[in-house]
């Protein structure tokens, strides 16, 4: 169960309202859960988070199949439920492979077949074990993305890493009856 009730329409401010409205009419349909009933809470903030995550994960420069690959490592690193669950069909109707997705849900580095894709599951890596990216590696990054696709790179992880931990601070609970994301010690 939530640590946090659930917020009835008409428990809301006009302000939170007016952002619910917005969300529902955006390109994510009408669902309002997981971290936006959160997040709802503080009406300017869930305004700002639903708009930069609306950008990043339908309107960057990388293809959908990099955005959810690096989404799925993110909740992975992060034993997010609800996100995982959330984009699993996501990545996989994006192109990534089932076999890659499989391995990420049991913590093993994948085999990948696509450089692209092996790139951003390092950079992921390296960035939320080591907290900077090495010279090779964003070397590597540069050439592949871009300045621009670097840059949405970087911000995708850093929102989706806030969503994360929003969902796991809160214990928001995950959609339906899917398997959950194995617990990984270490």
């Amino acid at each position: 169960m939530s640590r946090l009730p659930p917020l009835p329409q008409s428990d809301m401010s006009p302000e939170q309202q007016q952002v619910a409205q917005d969300i529902s009419a955006g390109t994510r349909g009408s669902y309002i859960g997981g971290p936006f009933e959160v997040w709802l809470r503080s009406p300017i903030m869930a305004d700002r988070a639903q708009k930069l995550g609306e950008f990043l994960r339908y309107k960057t420069s990388l293809p959908a199949r990099l955005t959810e690959l690096a989404i799925l490592v993110t909740a992975r690193i992060w034993t997010a439920q609800f996100e995982w669950q959330t984009h699993e069909g996501f990545a996989l109707n994006s192109g990534l492979s089932k076999a890659v997705v499989n391995d990420l849900r049991l913590g093993l580095n994948p085999n990948f077949e696509l450089a692209d894709e092996a790139l951003v599951y390092t950079f992921c890596l390296e960035l939320y074990n080591t907290k900077t990216i090495s010279g090779p590696t964003y070397a590597s990054a540069m050439s592949m993305f871009g300045e621009r696709g670097l840059v949405e790179l970087v911000g995708l992880l850093g929102y989706y890493a806030m969503i994360s931990m929003t969902l796991n601070v809160f214990d928001v609970e995950t959609p339906g009856d899917r398997r959950p994301l194995p617990i990984i010690e270490g």
